[in-house]
């Protein structure tokens, strides 16, 4: 796997390393082509809103977004959809600024936070979405399996990057993660909607 990391949010503690051992785990667990790229991109909140605004015609930043390359169709990078061989998968994009917001609502370390959301964005490079309940609770399983079972790798190979968390938002299904963006919100409202 050839996985870039371009920090250009501004943030310090962005654990890049981090970053590229969940995506390659991620992709890795999905049989995607080892020779498959991908670019994991960290903004900060202004650049993410405009995105966000551009992209989905929706205000402010959120915590990932994900674009695959214009050569794949939709699904057809799924594990179960036909072979393909060495490409560019796409790009994921990270706001670390809005992500540890999320982390601190949910009670665990920014690091969690951003290797769910890279699991996250891997998964709908690969055509996943959460558009419909099943659909939702397909990808929300799977991103929790890789999650968890990254962990597991990470304690089988000595490493630790962040303790894994056991808190209900640790390993969220689709409501879990919208009650959590509700409590974003409600935070940022009582702080004046600081970003």
């Amino acid at each position: 796997m050839s996985i870039e990391v371009l920090n250009e949010s501004g943030e310090t503690d962005v654990n890049e390393e981090m970053l590229v051992d969940v995506a390659s785990f991620a992709l890795t667990a999905l049989d995607v082509h080892p020779d498959t790229e991908v670019t994991i991109t960290c903004v900060d909140s202004p650049t993410m809103a405009d995105l966000h605004m551009r992209w989905m015609d929706l205000p402010g930043p959120t915590d990932v977004m994900s674009f695959p390359m214009d050569e794949l169709s939709p699904g057809s990078a799924r594990p179960d959809a036909a072979a393909i061989g060495p490409a560019m998968l796409g790009d994921i994009i990270l706001c670390p600024d809005y992500d540890r917001k999320q982390a601190e609502a949910a009670g665990h370390p920014l690091g969690h936070e951003m290797a769910l959301l890279t699991v996250h964005g891997v998964l709908h490079l690969l055509g996943y979405d959460h558009a419909t309940p099943a659909d939702e609770r397909e990808m929300f399983g799977l991103q929790n399996e890789i999650l968890a079972d990254w962990y597991d790798d990470l304690s089988a190979r000595g490493i630790e990057y962040q303790p894994k968390p056991d808190g209900r938002h640790a390993f969220p299904s689709g409501a879990d993660r919208q009650e959590l963006d509700g409590l974003v919100e409600e935070r940022d409202n009582n702080r004046g909607g600081e970003q």
